[in-house]
């Protein structure tokens, strides 16, 4: 109720409902108007009062603060009045909603886009994924699973309990989409036809064993990971490489315990995600699953396409 109460006010001042140094309703007043608690109230002109959209007046009340219309408007506020001017003014000039829409939809489609979307069923790949596009690219990206596009609308991002997030528009506004080549028919089926579609080739035996060292036969090498493909995938290239697979530890990050005793070896293959959870003094080496032509490709399209 705290919460709802700061966003009406805040709304209200934005939209100039509420004027710069208007006398705001006593606590009791707006308790009993609304029906709840005064505290709650309270609490609510206090946290305004902090982020500098009321002041408080000694012996005379709660005033919009002089200074709110100098205040950053916080997150969202300020493009949600953005766009309610927009609307009304289009209304205003008797502009039908479909016909707004239309030409919304048109001006969008022209927008460069502003990060890529990572379409890939397999979650812990996914997130995989976008770690080594953001970190080559420097470009923000999400992710979604190829139902997700038909149906639920949920996107991804890269980082720990934020990793899904429902979406209030269509995932692929703004999006460059890319998919591994291995997911190419799939992720085509479920996008319009007219969508382009950056696809990904994953790194060869010989590209991930390119400038590696081999370690000494005794040395004992611990392979992590949440993606149980990518234990697999480093089983057969270090055997295929003439490790001895007596010295070598497999975990999966996803089980508890997985970090025991990992200072003990020499040293610790992994994917992008998992290493930035080992613990410190930890000695990795990072395999990564895009190609370098791919990740070439991705760096060339944000130069050519992204502004």
């Amino acid at each position: 109720m705290r919460e709802q109460l700061e966003a009406q006010i805040i709304l209200g001042i934005l939209s100039n409902d509420l004027r710069v140094g208007q006398r705001l309703p006593s606590t009791r007043e707006l308790a009993r108007r609304y029906k709840i608690h005064a505290n709650t109230v309270s609490a609510a002109y206090r946290q305004l009062a902090q982020k500098g959209w009321v002041e408080f007046r000694k012996g005379s009340g709660v005033y919009v603060s002089t200074r709110s219309g100098e205040q950053p408007l916080a997150g969202k506020l300020e493009l949600d009045q953005l766009i309610a001017v927009f609307l009304r003014v289009a209304r205003d000039k008797e502009f039908s909603l479909s016909e707004i829409q239309t030409r919304l939809r048109h001006w969008l489609a022209l927008q460069p886009p502003d990060h890529f979307l990572v379409i890939e069923p397999d979650g812990e790949l996914r997130r995989i994924l976008i770690k080594e596009i953001e970190a080559a690219t420097g470009v923000r990206t999400l992710g979604v699973s190829p139902d997700d596009c038909a149906n639920t609308r949920r996107i991804s991002a890269p980082d720990g309990d934020r990793s899904e997030a429902t979406a209030s528009a269509d995932v692929l506004t703004g999006a460059a989409p890319v998919t591994l080549y291995s997911q190419l028919e799939r992720v085509r089926a479920v996008l319009p036809h007219d969508t382009d579609l950056l696809t990904l080739r994953a790194r060869s035996v010989a590209e991930s064993l390119q400038g590696e060292t081999a370690p000494s036969a005794n040395a004992l090498i611990a392979i992590i990971s949440s993606w149980p493909e990518f234990l697999r995938w480093a089983r057969a290239i270090l055997v295929a490489a003439g490790l001895d697979v007596d010295a070598l530890s497999f975990r999966d990050a996803r089980e508890r315990g997985w970090d025991k005793g990992l200072r003990s070896t020499a040293f610790v293959i992994t994917e992008s995600v998992t290493a930035g959870k080992l613990p410190a003094g930890v000695t990795a080496r990072v395999f990564r699953i895009i190609s370098d032509d791919s990740l070439a490709e991705l760096r060339a399209y944000v130069e050519r396409f992204f502004k």
